[in-house]
């Protein structure tokens, strides 16, 4: 066991730290730690890009997806879902009112619609890229195979954002159906930035059967990744999936594990998530408090926001929306801290 003592030299080495030490950083009930864990997460975050918090403008394309995820509120076996899809002129009309916004990175995000593949995909992509031709332009629609991912990257696609959602390959398969593997996405991640594209990964903090060696594992294969994203949010459950009865993951370990990431990451851009801020009015200030540098505005259609529900009681208006840029600048004044309207793109290493 790690003394107080001993578990902040390992915050002053932490990316060498082993992941023993990691858990044991998880483990502690000691807050002096956890604040102090807070301030080197926000002070590096400062120290690389400033007080600037990063917008990206989120257009959800398709809440029709072929995989069946126990968590997942769109899981394909759920039929209470209003499902959807985009248009390829709702997505463009959605770029168009973001960019007159002044949104410069869109985040075209859905489940594995088999409507959204091939051809038609990378023909949006390619108008969004001729469109907007400095904005950048990330996916986070699922896995494909090497050629897809490819072809969309040089349709103009700049980044890819694929959780992995747990390393630990037991629990993997206890949130997924065994059509699912484990192996496949992390391929996909290997694929992805041999590819080019800046990458982001990420996990759900406390999802059931999740332990603190789960996460240190995570946090090692993170850290390895070397990713330029970093997507992180807490399991939340949405009651039409079968672990629709579990409690939400916790707030503190979301930040802890946040701050973490942040100290192996120093480059990596790191969201304050849509479902930080559901599952607290103050979680988003709080995960910008832990290292994070990004807000990822909802472009969608407001028709459609109300249909993408991952998790219960998700929120997309207010703040959370394209619309309420206002609103959240009024907020990051509390703490100090400006939108900057550029790409936002990761430092080179």
């Amino acid at each position: 066991m790690l003394t107080t003592k001993s578990k902040s030299d390992t915050l002053d080495h932490v990316a060498t730290a082993s992941i023993p030490e990691l858990k044991a950083l998880l483990d502690s009930n000691d807050t002096h730690l956890e604040h102090e864990l807070q301030v080197r997460a926000k002070t590096l975050a400062e120290l690389q890009f400033g007080r600037r918090i990063y917008l990206r403008g989120l257009i959800e394309i398709s809440n029709v997806c072929r995989n069946d995820c126990y968590y997942c509120g769109i899981r394909s076996g759920n039929e209470r879902v209003t499902r959807y899809r985009l248009t390829a002129d709702e997505v463009m009309s959605a770029c168009e009112r973001g960019y007159e916004i002044g949104f410069r990175t869109f985040v075209l995000q859905g489940g594995e619609d088999p409507y959204w593949r091939g051809e038609r995909l990378v023909s949006l992509v390619r108008n969004i890229r001729t469109s907007y031709p400095e904005c950048a332009i990330t996916l986070s629609l699922g896995e494909m195979e090497y050629a897809e991912y490819e072809a969309l990257f040089h349709a103009g696609a700049n980044r890819y954002l694929l959780r992995h959602e747990t390393y630990d390959k037991e629990h993997y398969e206890s949130l997924h159906p065994s059509t699912m593997a484990q192996e496949h996405r992390l391929q996909a991640l290997r694929d992805l930035k041999q590819i080019g594209y800046q990458v982001g990964t990420g996990v759900m903090i406390g999802s059931p059967g999740q332990t603190t060696a789960h996460l240190a594992q995570d946090l090692d294969f993170i850290h390895r990744l070397q990713p330029a994203m970093i997507g992180v949010g807490p399991f939340i459950p949405h009651e039409d999936t079968p672990l629709g009865t579990y409690p939400a993951g916790s707030l503190s370990m979301t930040l802890r594990f946040l701050a973490l990431c942040r100290l192996l990451n120093p480059r990596a851009l790191i969201p304050a998530t849509t479902a930080v801020a559901t599952l607290h009015p103050e979680g988003r200030l709080a995960a910008i408090r832990s290292g994070c540098n990004v807000v990822m505005p909802n472009l969608s259609p407001l028709n459609h926001r109300a249909d993408y529900a991952l998790y219960n009681n998700k929120v997309y208006s207010g703040s959370e929306a394209a619309e309420g840029v206002a609103l959240l600048q009024a907020q990051l004044d509390t703490i100090g801290y400006q939108i900057d309207w550029g790409r936002g793109d990761a430092p080179a290493s």
